[in-house]
């Protein structure tokens, strides 16, 4: 049998290498992160507090688009059957930058065991079809004919996926069909594009018209770790790629990392074939497709999210007062005010999330362990090990959608958007989207509760009857 995490890490590489075909400059992506990750270890010591060099090196996350709740379903089997779970909900469509008609998932492992041995997390957006800020009546109702007549997926792909997720494994010559299959499912098409069904839907939206106006999905970006963004947006840039704007998510600044930075090169034009209204096949090219890259940092607590938001909030507001102010600068300059500088604050504060684990060697000084978290880390009683940031931030992720789109598309913000939540996005797959705060709070609990259990603090367990609320 080859099992559910081989499937995972085999699937990943293979995507990885079909990925460089097709975007040569993912290939420059890899390599300099592949440097800079090697030059981090080589002069830090602690380069791997947030995951093993080869980990770190191993690590992607890719990105796809569908159309439908049932071809999201299908992604979801497929995904199921390298063992990765929606985890998280993103709503794109209510930002203030750009007109992007989708809601997302992300699809990875969520044991800490299976992060350790293979990372890959799929990135997944549903295209809002009966969202009116976008579609009005007509062209959902074409956009729904469009999509009802395709099939992403082949049955015989969905069959071995089910095998999979059934068995957590699946023998050797199975399982290379699958992967065979599973690969070709996420490979660009080569069918011509009906230039004018994918320009009506362009403007309304790029996004809209990469997931409704063409005949299968394809793998929109993937992006491998790296531990120093800002060396390698210099240096991409320095190879004569174009990068977009400025790097997304927190300022870089002198306490800890935390959550998600990503940048990308910008969407490069790749030939594609088009279907003219007169039915000639000429040539063209689309700008659909980008390299993104990402460092990723601590997990935090919904407290420390909302402390994060409220700074992303106030920059946003200080750089609009000030438009020729520089950006990062404000940022940083209000993270040093208010972010804690270090993770024993972090944790002390219950703004991040950590797995906590007893001093085996402290002194014997009489005292017993004290009842509140404070009073065990500052006591030398425990030691707090950070918990990775193993998701996705929604300003984020539109932001790279937008500076990667050929133009601000089209939104009505008169109407009312069509509800959806994490429960509705569960319904219309048949599978619970997890909630990630959940699955940090889970693995600080239980090793919180291990390590009081270890020192016998059993006045402390009882103080910290719920460490969820941690």
């Amino acid at each position: 049998m080859v099992p559910t995490w081989r499937l995972r890490a085999a699937f990943a590489r293979r995507l990885s290498d079909m990925y460089g075909t097709e975007v040569p400059a993912y290939t420059t992506l890899l390599e300099v992160a592949g440097q800079i990750n090697d030059e981090v270890a080589g002069r830090d010591p602690d380069a791997g507090r947030l995951g093993s060099i080869s980990r770190v090196t191993a690590e992607r996350h890719g990105a796809i688009r569908v159309g439908t709740p049932g071809e999201l379903r299908e992604a979801a089997q497929i995904f199921a059957a390298l063992g990765m779970r929606p985890v998280g909900f993103y709503d794109l469509r209510d930002g203030d930058i750009g007109a992007v008609p989708v809601v997302s998932t992300a699809f990875r492992p969520t044991a800490t065991d299976e992060l350790d041995r293979n990372p890959f997390r799929v990135f997944t957006s549903l295209l809002t079809t009966s969202d009116r800020r976008f579609f009005d009546a007509d062209l959902e109702s074409r956009l729904t004919a469009f999509l009802a007549r395709r099939r992403l997926f082949p049955p015989e792909l969905l069959e071995l996926a089910e095998q999979a997720e059934k068995a957590e494994g699946l023998d050797e010559p199975a399982a290379e069909r699958f992967l065979t299959l599973a690969v070709a499912a996420f490979r660009l098409s080569t069918q011509p594009v009906d230039r004018a069904w994918y320009a009506e839907l362009e403007r309304i939206s790029a996004v809209a018209a990469d997931i409704g106006g063409v005949a299968a999905t394809h793998v929109n970006h993937l992006t491998p770790r790296v531990l120093d963004i800002d060396a390698l947006y210099r240096r991409m840039g320095e190879r004569g790629i174009t990068m977009i704007d400025r790097i997304q998510g927190p300022p870089r600044w002198d306490g800890p990392d935390v959550l998600l930075r990503q940048t990308s090169f910008r969407a490069l034009a790749e030939p594609r074939a088009f279907r003219e209204p007169d039915g000639r096949v000429t040539s063209g090219a689309l700008r659909v497709r980008f390299g993104e890259v990402e460092a990723r940092g601590i997990a935090l607590t919904r407290t420390g999210r909302a402390r994060y938001d409220a700074l992303m909030a106030e920059t946003d507001r200080r750089t609009a007062d000030r438009p020729g102010a520089d950006r990062a600068q404000t940022a940083r300059d209000l993270w040093q005010r208010g972010f804690p500088p270090t993770e024993h604050q972090l944790a002390v504060e219950q703004l991040a999330f950590f797995t906590y684990h007893p001093v085996a060697d402290r002194p014997r000084d009489g005292h017993h362990p004290p009842a509140d978290l404070a009073g065990l880390l500052t006591g030398g009683w425990l030691t707090a090990r950070p918990i990775v940031y193993e998701d996705f931030l929604p300003r984020s992720a539109a932001g790279i959608f937008h500076s990667n789109l050929t133009g601000d598309g089209t939104r009505d913000a008169a109407r009312a958007g069509t509800p959806y939540d994490a429960h509705r996005l569960s319904a219309a797959i048949d599978r619970p989207v997890l909630d990630p705060f959940a699955l940090y709070a889970a693995q600080q609990d239980r090793s919180l509760r291990q390590a009081l259990d270890t020192l016998g603090a059993d006045a402390a367990l009882r103080a910290l009857d719920d460490p969820a609320d941690i």
